[in-house]
């Protein structure tokens, strides 16, 4: 049994934005395993990914069989990364259940990117095609709709990764630079 406290790493960002990056990066750490949505995904329901719809459905299927063997890792003492994108409040809902189950500590890493950014990205992982899944602009724009940053009233200990301000943008992010806590229970 591992002698450190296990921790479950959670990934939020927008398509192409290096979650599977900074997923494998935390993997790396000791009694740690990595979990990757695209990768069950890609073996399991490939030919059967072709909408939205299709995404949801395979998705749901994929958590509801991932959760309860997340849990016991993690009781077991393994920390996980789950590289599953914790990009919609409901999906963050789902992994804050996992962490109440487990009672374990989390890190949610939020990757800050630009659209811009993202989509450059995109366009060379499908030109590398190393990827399983080759997704346009268009379905960029589509799944880009759902995305909801993470909020602080949400209560995650959240890391930002981000890009350096950028002249055009006005507006501050939801949270500073660094990782943040959740507010003590009282």
């Amino acid at each position: 049994m591992p002698n450190s406290k296990p921790v479950l790493y959670l990934l939020c960002g927008k398509i192409a934005a290096g979650k599977s990056t900074i997923a494998a990066g935390l993997a790396s750490r000791p009694a740690t395993v990595l979990i990757s949505e695209d990768h069950w995904s890609a073996h399991l329901f490939l030919d059967e990914l072709k909408t939205i719809a299709d995404y949801r459905r395979y998705s749901s299927r994929l958590r509801n069989a991932m959760g309860p063997h997340v849990v016991s890792l993690l009781k077991a003492g393994v920390s996980v990364v789950l590289d599953f994108p914790a990009n919609t409040v409901a999906l963050r809902r789902w992994m804050r259940g996992i962490i109440e189950e487990a009672n374990v500590a989390h890190e949610l890493h939020y990757l800050d990117i630009s659209d811009e950014t993202c989509k450059r990205r995109l366009r060379e992982r499908n030109a590398a095609g190393e990827h399983p899944f080759r997704t346009g602009e268009a379905d960029y724009e589509l799944f880009t709709r759902y995305f909801t940053p993470p909020a602080p009233d949400e209560g995650f200990n959240v890391v930002v990764h981000g890009e350096p301000p950028r002249a055009e943008l006005s507006g501050k992010p939801p949270y500073p630079r660094g990782a943040f806590s959740r507010p003590e229970q009282t």
